[in-house]
């Protein structure tokens, strides 16, 4: 395992152009993103995606401790955030797991080569995290289905070449589970049934988006899994997010942290009790993440175990942001330039509030927890 980290990290040193270091992620996806895109299919060309994918599918089907070195080296080595992370890790195993021959032919290859980018169409203004209620509905006509509804909150739509949609196709039977009658569609986002509005962030960013469907059409045979049985395919993509590429998000949460320590010595807080026990802290909770995580993602997914990860890093990193602004005391109140100018601790303060409400709700992940874990009463 040492000669393939030796490998990536020898293959980041001589391919990565320092330019593009630490650019992009959440709240900065806005950042070099044509350079970006072409980095990301230099990774590919050079075999450094997909990597947990069997071979059969493009993958290279390396071991869970490579997948960990990979994503490691790649974050020490402060590479650029991808942008094809969700067709990667979220569309293609779920095409490899539901999806059909034909589907995984057609799409699989252009995901390895980064040759389309994805974005998810889950969440609605009327549902959110109550996902079960999402009211976009699509009706066959004749070989296509046609869809009418609105996606909100959806990451990188407005780059996005395709996206699957979590719709109703069909009522849930009389007295039956909402959750059936729900499809899982892949949809072109270029067509004229689709209007992409980008959503003004806290930072000044738009990387979120609506998303509306007015007579968007995709051919019949785009549903992966069982017409009115998406719900299942829908809950395996969210356990797919749950990954090895999880631990390389926590050493960039590392660096915030040692940023942190840095910048409390550089303003003096360092020398109060109440930031040294947070930063303590801070570090106490990094080392749990990591410990758990790396339990957790040797085995089958699940989505109740991407349910615990998820609350423990964005209840941590949120916190991070709000130790930042003490350490920094008034001057975190003042932008250096316009509204929008912000360094990044303010950055990292602002959008973290977001990280306990992106993805599932802090409230629904303890809901998933207790219910399906814990098996307690609703």
């Amino acid at each position: 395992m040492q000669g393939f980290r030796r490998e990536v990290r020898e293959w980041l040193a001589a391919n990565l152009d320092p330019a593009l270091r630490g650019a992009g992620g959440p709240g900065r996806e806005h950042e070099a993103f044509p350079e970006r895109l072409a980095w990301c299919r230099r990774l590919a060309a050079a075999g450094w995606t997909c990597l947990a994918w069997p071979p059969g599918h493009g993958g290279r089907g390396v071991p869970l401790a490579a997948q960990v070195a990979f994503h490691e080296e790649y974050a020490r080595a402060d590479a650029p955030a991808r942008v094809d992370h969700i067709g990667e890790t979220l569309v293609g195993p779920t095409l490899i797991a539901f999806g059909t021959p034909e589907q995984r032919r057609r799409f699989l290859p252009r995901i390895a080569a980064v040759e389309e980018l994805w974005c998810q169409g889950y969440s609605e203004p009327g549902a959110g995290s109550d996902l079960a209620a999402v009211s976009t509905r699509a009706r066959l006509d004749g070989d296509e289905w046609v869809l009418d509804g609105q996606k909100i909150w959806t990451s990188l739509a407005h780059v996005a070449d395709w996206c699957f949609v979590l719709a109703r196709t069909g009522p849930p039977p009389e007295g039956g589970s909402r959750h059936t009658g729900l499809s899982y569609l892949l949809v072109p986002m270029r067509q004229p049934g689709v209007t992409v509005r980008p959503i003004r962030q806290l930072t000044g960013d738009c990387e979120f988006n609506e998303v509306f469907f007015d007579g968007a059409r995709t051919a019949r045979d785009m549903v992966v899994g069982e017409v009115g049985q998406g719900w299942r395919v829908a809950m395996g993509t969210l356990a797919f997010e749950r990954g090895a590429s999880t631990i390389g998000q926590q050493i960039g949460f590392r660096r915030e942290l040692d940023g942190v320590i840095a910048l409390a010595r550089e303003t003096g807080a360092a020398r109060d009790p109440a930031i040294r026990e947070r930063i303590a802290r801070a570090w106490v909770g990094l080392s749990a993440l990591r410990s758990h995580t790396l339990r957790t993602i040797d085995g089958a997914p699940s989505s109740q175990d991407a349910s615990v990860v998820k609350l423990l890093w964005s209840g941590w990193h949120r916190a991070l942001g709000e130790l930042a602004m003490d350490v920094l005391g008034a001057d975190g109140t003042l932008a250096r330039g316009g509204p929008d100018e912000l360094d990044r601790w303010q950055r990292l303060f602002l959008f973290s509030r977001a990280d306990t409400i992106y993805g599932g709700s802090d409230e629904i992940q303890r809901n998933i927890i207790a219910t399906r874990v814990l098996g307690l009463p609703r």
